[in-house]
């Protein structure tokens, strides 16, 4: 019943408001002999005015109905207060020469700062060094990254807009928050991000660059990323080419300093499949290249006692450290300092008498120390089912880790004098969002090959187990990015209403190492979706939810997820969100940031691929006729990594074909892009629409809980 009232606000058929059918336009394309139709590739013509017009009316229509949600101003007020009462996050903490800089999320701003601070137990004396709230009130403008030199005088800020993540570098003295010299234009991007490292005195840095006027051609001007260098106060116009001419049109940078300006180490990714290669520079001298893609080294950290430690995958897919010497730096005489073992190897961090290392078992994580010299390696103790998040190293050889978990909001700690223990320190975040009464039970499923797939149910204790809990299963499942523990403030919105939170550790994350994320990419993508519907049906055996009380949530590479779950199990969900997703399979890797996928994804380009993109492919296995169940797609007309013409191609789709009486909306953000840069205001908004459609769709008036 309510459903069929919230349907009604959508007006009649000739309301403005009624979401407006696509036009079909059809497009034949052929792959390996096998012909294509597409209706509605003339959505992603982002120029066109019909476009426009068709996405504004879509937009509309989805407002029309989140806005009239029952209960939805007390959500939205509940979700506020949660967001806005919580205390000061710190994060990205690093100290040079005895000053400490960090991001500060205040949530009184719309956007992070970055603050300076006397230690790590004296938040109270921060001063701010950057406020972009104080350059840009409307919220619109965001820290895409940062990097401080290494005397602590000077740091290096990129600024981008409305979330584009197309930013540029500025000059900032840590002390006074002066902006000094000129700007650097072009160093961040959506595609493959960005970077600075610096030189011994502060006097310059290597940066991240992209091409520049005329250097490329348009289309090209997302890739081919190089490292320059800038000395500061000269124009850019002056910087000096460094190393990129030879590396992959997909090369993805990032940039560390020794402490002490000897050495730079870069990294080098080959897009987002996992493949990194790196290369060394003595602070005088050129740069050499220490591994190649095929050697199985993925990360790096430049030592205190004049080493360059490594992770490699090479024969040991949960992970190995090698011990490179600077003095004769050659991958072949490097050592192995820790070998594989059960736990898979996330980070790592060096100080001058030890080396941290950070596991993950199955997404919790662990703290293990491995003395350089005479000793046996000592676990650090971390609460159960926890994430180190941050590991930084401090001068006086102790190291900060960030650490968190469902239930409590993140907090920095240090290490204690044994170095197996952690102490608070005062930069610890505080919350309203109060989870004393839920707990957190982890379980497993059996995937349809018989793998064991972890799930993480976050539940009100004593619940009891009728299958009609409301329900939300969240995933992710790729690029060997492992979904940890992580507190949430909106989340206690959703238990306030007896809801159930649950997310899963599926194939294509790095939860198990490099093995776990390869079952789940390239031809072997299928294996993620299945694992994910494994976990649904656990839900449901279990008897936390049947599909009449069951949602799915996932964004980007899970928006994937969300799509394939939609077209292959139409009937198993009451309600699906998608964010900032991924449904043409055959198209994606023409946009930028899609070709930066395809060590992923694969390409149509080969055979077997082709067959595998688009035997799973959400927008060519909508089928007409067929019932789906109620979705929110949700984009940003500003995503450099997502082109938002995937949302309007599948929600076009979907709602031609569509048998049931369910909506099919799609919101669009003029404001934002993929998340990254996005103010609190568009947040909190989000959160709400994301919770109150899920809510609606199950009967839940938020009114009558929160009267409780």
């Amino acid at each position: 019943m309510l459903v069929a009232i919230l349907l009604l606000a959508l007006g009649t058929q000739e309301s403005p408001t009624q979401p407006p059918a696509a036009a079909k336009r059809t497009v034949t394309r052929e792959y390996h002999g096998v012909k294509v139709v597409d209706d509605y590739e003339w959505l992603e013509r982002e120029d066109d005015p019909a476009v426009r017009a068709w996405s504004d009316a879509q937009n509309a229509a989805a407002r029309a109905f989140l806005d009239h949600i029952p209960g939805r101003e007390r959500l939205s007020q509940r979700i506020g207060q949660l967001v806005r009462s919580s205390g000061i996050r710190y994060f990205g903490v690093s100290e040079h020469r005895g000053v400490i800089v960090a991001g500060r999320s205040d949530p009184a701003k719309k956007q992070p700062e970055i603050v300076s601070l006397p230690s790590t137990d004296a938040p109270e004396a921060a001063r701010i060094v950057l406020d972009p709230n104080a350059l840009d009130p409307s919220g619109h403008t965001a820290i895409d990254f940062w990097s401080v030199s290494l005397d602590g005088r000077l740091v290096a800020v990129s600024l981008s807009k409305n979330g584009s993540e197309a930013g540029d570098l500025h000059l900032y003295e840590v002390a006074t928050g002066r902006e000094v010299g000129g700007v650097v234009p072009r160093v961040n991007n959506g595609t493959a991000g960005g970077s600075v490292a610096w030189n011994a005195d502060g006097t310059g840095f290597w940066y991240t660059r992209y091409p520049r006027g005329a250097e490329r051609p348009p289309e090209d001007a997302a890739f081919y990323q190089q490292i320059w260098f800038h000395k500061v106060g000269r124009p850019t116009e002056e910087d000096v080419y460094e190393l990129g001419k030879e590396l992959p049109r997909i090369a993805e940078i990032a940039l560390e300093s020794a402490q002490d300006g000897s050495f730079v180490l870069a990294q080098v990714k080959n897009g987002d499949g996992g493949e990194a290669g790196f290369w060394l520079r003595p602070a005088r001298g050129r740069w050499l290249q220490l591994s190649r893609f095929e050697d199985g080294v993925v990360e790096g950290r430049l030592g205190r006692d004049g080493a360059a430690y490594l992770l490699s995958r090479a024969g040991a897919p949960k992970g190995k450290i090698l011990r490179v010497d600077l003095a004769s730096p050659a991958l072949h005489r490097a050592k192995v300092v820790v070998p594989e073992g059960e736990g898979a190897i996330l980070a790592f961090v060096p100080t001058a008498k030890a080396l941290y290392v950070v596991d993950l078992l199955g997404g919790p994580g662990r703290i293990r120390m491995f003395p350089l010299g005479r000793g046996a390696p000592r676990d650090v103790r971390v609460p159960e089912v926890a994430s180190v998040r941050q590991a930084e190293a401090l001068q006086n050889g102790d190291v900060l880790f960030e650490v968190e978990t469902y239930l409590r909001p993140p907090a920095f700690y240090r290490t204690d004098a044994s170095g197996t223990g952690l102490v608070p320190t005062k930069l610890a975040m505080t919350s309203v969002a109060d989870y004393s009464d839920c707990e957190v039970v982890r379980a497993y499923a059996r995937s349809k090959d018989g793998t064991r797939v972890p799930v993480n149910v976050i539940r009100r204790k004593g619940i009891r187990l009728d299958g009609h809990n409301p329900t939300i299963l969240y995933g992710y499942g790729g690029y060997g990015l492992s979904e940890r523990p992580a507190f949430s403030t909106t989340r206690r919105a959703w238990m306030d209403v007896g809801g159930v939170y649950a997310v899963a550790n599926i194939r294509g994350g790095g939860e198990y190492g490099d093995d776990w994320h390869r079952a789940g990419n390239l031809t072997r993508k299928q294996n993620v979706f299945d694992d994910f519907f494994a976990a649904a049906q656990l839900l449901t055996a279990e008897g936390y939810a049947d599909k009449e009380h069951l949602a799915i949530l996932g964004g980007s590479n899970g928006g994937l997820l969300m799509g394939a779950e939609l077209t292959q199990h139409p009937a198993s969900w009451k309600a699906v969100v998608s964010a900032v997703g991924i449904y043409d399979m055959l198209r994606v890797e023409g946009t930028p940031n899609g070709a930066f996928n395809v060590t992923e994804f694969g390409t149509v380009k080969d055979p077997e691929q082709f067959k595998a993109l688009y035997a799973y492919s959400p927008y060519h296995h909508v089928v007409d006729g067929q019932a789906y169940a109620a979705t929110l797609f949700l984009t940003g007309a500003n995503d450099p990594r997502v082109d938002p013409w995937h949302s309007r191609k599948m929600v076009a789709r979907l709602q031609a074909a569509n048998s049931a009486k369910t909506p099919i909306l799609l919101r669009t953000s003029s404001s934002s892009g993929h998340g990254m840069g996005s103010s609190l205001d568009e947040i909190i908004a989000e959160r709400v629409d994301m919770y109150g459609f899920i809510m609606a769709l199950m009967g839940i008036d938020y009114d009558r809980y929160a009267q409780r």
